[in-house]
């Protein structure tokens, strides 16, 4: 009677502790089991900005960061995407007002291919193919392309998810109209560089956390 095989041995996991960015903090955003670091990368976590900057009414704001490196036990990543709650989405809408929708895509400084959608809520009712409204579309275009042509992804994610770029939009489109607010909704990282996931610590990082270009604790 022949023997029944022993069954293989499952590979020991390690918990990996994940940490954000150095341009979001460096903090402590969650764990995650895996037999290896080599499973680790690519894995990707949402995290909300209250999270990270202990302000409550940041918490409508979502982040996704990936996995890219691994240093014995630590999980290091980068900005992987952002999106508004849906609820804080819905609270936005008015009766008798329009929404603009413009979606763009992005190359940024340090060669970042991303996609962002950027949304602008009128005080009154226009026309989707208005002039007023095309207009407010160029409007965002433009000032997303020139945010992406001058900053690397630490800066801009950080510019995006703190406000900076929406109320750069909101200063160039009132002159065409009065707007109740302006937002980056959602954006998503659709290409990383290749360097990012080398050990050595990316150049860029260093620099934008030196600069102190953190996302400040509440």
């Amino acid at each position: 009677m022949s023997k029944k095989p022993r069954p293989e041995k499952r590979a020991q996991k390690t918990i990996y502790t994940i940490y954000s960015p150095r341009y979001f903090g460096y903090k402590e955003i969650g764990t995650t089991l895996a037999a290896g670091p080599e499973h680790v990368i690519g894995r990707t976590l949402w995290v909300s900005l209250y999270t990270l900057t202990g302000d409550f009414s940041k918490q409508y704001m979502l982040i996704r960061f990936k996995v890219v490196r691994v240093k014995d036990s630590i999980a290091e990543t980068i900005f992987y995407g952002h999106e508004y709650g849906r609820e804080f989405v819905r609270s936005l809408v008015r009766r008798g007002t329009s929404r603009i929708d413009m979606i763009v895509s992005l190359v940024t400084k340090d060669g970042f291919h991303l996609r962002v959608q950027a949304t602008a809520f009128t005080m009154k009712r226009i026309g989707k193919h208005s002039w007023k409204a095309k207009m407010i579309r160029e409007t965002m275009k433009n000032v997303l392309e020139n945010a992406a042509k001058e900053l690397v992804l630490a800066q801009l994610a950080q510019e995006m998810v703190l406000g900076k770029t929406a109320s750069d939009i909101y200063q160039e489109a009132k002159k065409i109209m009065l707007l109740r607010h302006v937002g980056l909704i959602k954006s998503k990282v659709l290409k990383v560089p290749e360097w990012v996931y080398t050990e050595e610590r990316a150049e860029v990082e260093e620099v934008a956390a030196e600069q102190g270009s953190e996302v400040p604790a509440g």
